[in-house]
């Protein structure tokens, strides 16, 4: 059943004098996979910094099930943007699929053959079972994508977010990620992706957030992903509604 389990009200952003987000109010309701769309610069990142509570807003809140955010934040699991990864670290996929699971162990706790197990269970799910031992840089940009939502199905977080996850990867894995995250949210997951594709949208999620630094729109996208609305979003990017929408 769902529930809300974000809920940001009236919460403003600016870096330095640029304001990057304006009063954005939103309740995000569990069991489903929502898409977040915008242009560049529009404060996709920017909300999932203050939601991860790695920015602080300079005015508003953010509850994650009724508490202060930063009071829940294990119960989010987030996979960053390519680029914010050191590919060349040198550690395996299973020691990063296994990392899930830190969120439930003190800092002194060590995982344990149950965490082993989860994380194995993880890897077979988004089917990398055969990489476990390869280190992270050698894998191919859709193998690396599926490590780290192995890595927070693992994790058993109750929110999952996702900033930009299907740049580099093939379409196969695309879908099979898709499909993944329908499954999550079908066992009362949240699930928040930041998107750019607008053709695959309809297909992808069952509700979207439209936001150019203010929000524009919130809801089943059935509802609100329509033609007006993403031309408010993306302003004066209007050559992208040239090509009709595809489900």
């Amino acid at each position: 059943m769902s529930e809300i389990t974000i809920e940001i009200k009236g919460l403003n952003f600016a870096y330095e004098s640029k304001k990057v987000l304006s009063s954005i109010y939103l309740k995000i309701e569990s069991g489903h996979i929502h898409g977040l769309i915008g242009p560049n610069g529009a404060g996709k990142s920017t909300l999932f910094k203050c939601i991860l509570g790695q920015i602080e807003a300079q005015s508003g809140s953010i509850k994650l099930f009724g508490q202060d955010h930063k009071t829940q934040l294990t119960k989010i699991a987030y996979v960053p943007q390519k680029d914010q990864v050191d590919w060349s670290f040198p550690i395996l996929v299973k020691d990063v699929v296994k990392m899930g699971r830190y969120a439930h162990k003190k800092w002194w706790e060590w995982t344990n053959t149950e965490d082993r197990k989860i994380a194995q269970e993880a890897m077979e799910r988004v089917e990398i079972s055969e990489l476990a031992d390869r280190q992270i840089g050698e894998l191919s940009g859709g193998q690396q994508q599926r490590v780290f939502l192995a890595r927070a199905i693992c994790q058993n977080a109750d929110i999952i977010m996702m900033d930009e996850p299907f740049v580099g990867i093939d379409a196969k894995t695309e879908h099979r990620m898709i499909s993944i995250l329908k499954d999550l949210a079908a066992l009362n997951k949240t699930i928040l992706v930041v998107h750019h594709d607008l053709d695959s949208v309809l297909s992808y999620f069952d509700r979207v957030i439209l936001i150019h630094h203010r929000l524009i729109a919130y809801g089943d996208t059935s509802v609100v992903f329509t033609k007006e609305n993403i031309s408010l979003t993306f302003a004066s990017q209007s050559h992208l509604l040239q090509k009709p929408l595809s489900k």
